[in-house]
């Protein structure tokens, strides 16, 4: 017999997280395609490649960044969602992680300091929330 999942606001919200690292994948993916150009990046890739502009070096690890926290962030909506913890804690925890992570993108791009380092840190709160609501 199966049995239906409901597709809560956190779940939805952990879907547009992964669509977010699809396209810091992609976005990556094309500035350094451009730098490195189509034959060199479909190819082995044996010589060594020129290094990354500094927007792309950013990009590469504003990725970086999102990779380190969403496996956790991941777990932690599934495990509230399966533990039945899914409330006002998780999902203003979801919101914050998400906006926090999809502003963290250009203010990265751009260089921006402090700001970018405070949506890292809000980030991080939103997913402390998540995981603080299963904890409880």
């Amino acid at each position: 017999m199966m049995t239906t999942m409901t597709l809560t606001t956190e779940l939805m919200i952990l879907g547009w997280t992964l669509v977010l690292a699809l396209v810091q994948i992609m976005l990556v993916a094309t500035l350094r395609t451009a730098e490195t150009g189509l034959t060199y990046n479909m190819g082995p890739r044996d010589a060594a490649a020129p290094p990354p502009r500094p927007v792309t070096a950013r990009m590469q690890r504003a990725q970086a960044n999102l990779f380190e926290t969403l496996p956790l962030f991941a777990a932690a909506v599934l495990i509230a969602h399966v533990g039945g913890r899914e409330g006002e804690l998780t999902l203003w925890g979801c919101y914050a992680y998400l906006g926090a992570r999809v502003l963290y993108v250009p203010l990265y791009a751009f260089g921006v300091p402090v700001v970018r380092s405070l949506a890292w840190g809000v980030s991080l709160a939103g997913l402390v929330m998540v995981l603080a609501a299963i904890l409880k």
